[in-house]
């Protein structure tokens, strides 16, 4: 469910890292330790989802498209941008980030695992390009009818953010029926569980790249997640992925 309600629009609001800094964050983390996922409602304006889905023509932004089917990852495609980020992606990137990190950091410390996350992203960008993680790996995605995208993980290298945000950027029932968000969870002592995600134009969902902790009498353990998109009945949807750690 949404974490917060967004004000009416103003020139002050309509820029991004505003609406994120006015975000309920103690609401959105306990959707993500609950549910592993997160939505944060209005986070782009009508103007900006068009311009953003509108930027897939423009092969200069980007540094490789990807085919879906190609790779036996469903029917589809989507481009990864290049460096220097359009500035909307750099500055949702950089405004997303801060507010992610303590939760990492907590969610590592509960699954036992080493890696801690520095306060900006421009130190965390350091890491993996240290590490040889040096693609950019923001993306814009695009669906038509009968597309779809199978169950996923988006792992790059060693260095790995544990959460990640997806935008969209047209409007269901308008602009596209079908292409619902899916997460699954495979969870080693309950039975497996399966979301869809409600979206509208402009919100955003941050969602755990591969794994959640789950509480136990024994302290916490790992759930799996996986996510996809449904398939297409007809229109267009395209979605702009901000993954937080680079490609190797």
């Amino acid at each position: 469910m949404p974490t917060a309600a967004m004000p009416a629009s103003s020139p002050l609001h309509d820029k991004p890292e505003s609406r994120i800094a006015m975000l309920d964050w103690a609401a959105a983390e306990d959707d993500l330790g609950r549910d592993g996922y997160a939505v944060l409602p209005a986070l782009l304006t009508p103007a900006q989802c068009a311009q953003l889905a509108g930027c897939y023509s423009d092969e200069t932004r980007f540094r490789s498209r990807v085919v879906m089917e190609r790779h036996a990852f469903g029917r589809g495609e989507y481009k990864y941008f290049s460096y220097p980020l359009p500035a909307t992606v750099e500055s949702l990137r950089q405004a997303l980030y801060p507010r992610l990190a303590p939760i990492a950091n907590r969610w590592h410390a509960a699954m036992r695992l080493e890696e801690r996350f520095p306060a900006s992203h421009d130190e965390f960008r350091d890491i993996c390009h240290a590490a040889g993680q040096r693609r950019p790996t923001p993306l814009l995605l695009r669906y038509e009818a009968n597309d779809y995208c199978c169950l996923h993980q988006d792992l790059y290298g060693a260095h790995v953010f544990p959460f990640q945000a997806i935008f969209l950027l047209n409007e269901p029932g308008r602009d596209f029926e079908g292409g619902e968000l899916l997460l699954a969870e495979s969870n080693p002592k309950q039975p497996g569980r399966a979301n869809v995600v409600p979206l509208r134009q402009g919100d955003a969902v941050v969602l755990a790249v591969n794994h959640r902790p789950v509480r136990s009498a024994r302290g916490y353990y790992r759930a799996n997640l996986r996510h996809g998109v449904g398939r297409l009945h007809k229109g267009t949807r395209h979605t702009l992925g901000i993954i937080f750690h680079d490609a190797a």
